[in-house]
């Protein structure tokens, strides 16, 4: 008799090539780019509302600004919410759907999406046809994400996945540097709707850069919505899934409203607030690219890795921000911790869902817009509540508590997965044996 079947292998997170051509490492690393750009263009769209919410609160709510603005200025940041349910909606959605469809042709549509919604939320009159204009402008975020993120690891290669997510993310921390505080600093000068028009152009210019250089990729052809729904069937699906919104909530609770820091807390000049936001972006974008390798090392220690350093920067930065040193060094800290966390997430997201894998790179990201949305209007309710902008550190600190408590109990439902798979496999080899000698 044979011995016990051995445990299915672990799902290769990226297939077999399939490109259609061999590209030259030229051609890998323009491919990389333009995805890259489309994470900037997410970036700048997504953040920059961060920068100018007292400029959006003042424009599209006078009458509460004017009596109010600490008021108008956490009313808009329902703005930054909206943008962040779009996503948590559009990414599940869009991904189960269409996990069969060609990659190249699947991005080019959601980054039509991107640049018609980013238009609309530069021209609607009002603060309501403007929310729901970010909620529409959040749909194909997840998704967009989560196609490139796989087209970017098949380029990449086995052994390399985290390091082609980070790539691809890498777009979304240059723009914290480059993108955020220039469309910011236009924002001032120009107008809050000349910025996002500014935007809108980006993602236009993305739409060229995929079309040229990003090779044809088939879908995949065995996908269904069921299969790929599937993925919310696994506990660690849902563990990984709640680590993200958890843990970036605290993030977001402070990033949201780091301009008014700025100016009520450290004192500073409101032209300053494109400064703090290249170090935050500088920060974001060294954090990621550690992130990465730190994924293709080991996962479950880089979460906690991340998770301790951010839950440190953020007390720094609640202690110290009445401090001009103490703001840019501890924005800073808290920009690298949180985006070294980002790849790291995905990369546990990809190994737990099995052969969802499409699904599970876009969902990675409605989690975290989930922490943005949950930090935003958690930072909202605080400084409503009187007890001021600095507040929100407060809030993301204590965040960081449930999200790490979740990486804990992770680990305790992988090590009891484990055990069991072993107790399963030694009674079939004792099955076995008990059947060889009947036999003889």
């Amino acid at each position: 008799m044979t011995s016990a079947s051995p445990a299915p292998a672990r799902p290769h997170l990226t297939g077999p090539p399939r490109t259609g051509r061999a590209l030259t490492p030229r051609g890998i690393n323009l491919a990389l780019l333009a995805l890259a750009l489309g994470g900037f263009a997410i970036g700048t769209t997504e953040f920059v509302a961060m920068g100018l919410l007292p400029e959006l609160a003042a424009d599209l709510l006078p009458a509460v600004y004017e009596s109010s603005p600490e008021d108008a200025t956490a009313q808009a940041g329902m703005l930054i919410s909206a943008y962040a349910l779009g996503v948590v909606v559009g990414a599940p959605t869009i991904a189960a759907l269409s996990a069969r469809f060609p990659r190249k042709k699947l991005l080019l549509v959601l980054l039509v999406a991107f640049t018609l919604g980013t238009v609309a939320s530069a021209l609607l009159p009002s603060f309501t046809l403007v929310l729901l204009a970010r909620f529409v402008a959040g749909l194909p975020h997840g998704a967009y994400f989560g196609i490139a993120a796989l087209v970017a690891a098949e380029l990449m290669g086995p052994g390399k996945r985290g390091r082609g997510i980070a790539i691809v993310l890498s777009g979304l921390t240059i723009a914290n540097v480059i993108g955020v505080p220039a469309i910011t600093f236009l924002g001032q000068n120009s107008g809050w709707r000349v910025a996002y028009l500014v935007v809108a152009l980006l993602f236009a210019l993305t739409f060229v850069a995929v079309w040229l250089v990003v090779p044809m990729q088939a879908g995949d052809p065995g996908a269904t919505m069921r299969r790929e729904l599937k993925a919310f069937s696994r506990i660690q699906v849902w563990l990984t899934l709640a680590i993200g919104a958890v843990g970036f909530g605290g993030f977001f609770a402070v990033y949201t409203y780091v301009a008014p820091v700025l100016t009520e807390v450290t004192g500073l000049d409101a032209s300053l607030v494109p400064v703090v936001l290249v170090f935050a972006g500088l920060g974001m974008t060294i954090g990621n690219f550690v992130g990465g390798r730190v994924s293709d090392w080991r996962v479950i220690p880089g979460l906690f890795i991340f998770f301790g350093f951010l839950m440190f920067a953020l007390l720094g930065l609640a202690l110290t921000a009445h401090t001009v040193v103490g703001l840019f060094v501890f924005v800073f800290l808290v920009g690298a911790a949180s985006s070294g966390l980002s790849p790291v997430i995905q990369t546990r997201l990809m190994e737990v869902a099995e052969d969802s894998q499409t699904l599970a790179a876009a969902v990675n990201h409605a989690s975290l817009n989930l922490g943005n949305s949950l930090g935003a209007y958690l930072g909202g309710v605080v400084i409503a509540a009187g007890y001021g902008y600095l507040s929100p550190t407060w809030v993301g600190l204590a965040l960081c508590v449930p999200a790490v408590i979740l990486v804990v109990l992770s680990v305790i439902v992988a090590a009891r997965g484990r055990t069991q798979s072993h107790r399963r496999a030694d009674l079939g080899l004792q099955k076995d044996a008990v059947l060889d000698g009947t036999l003889s």
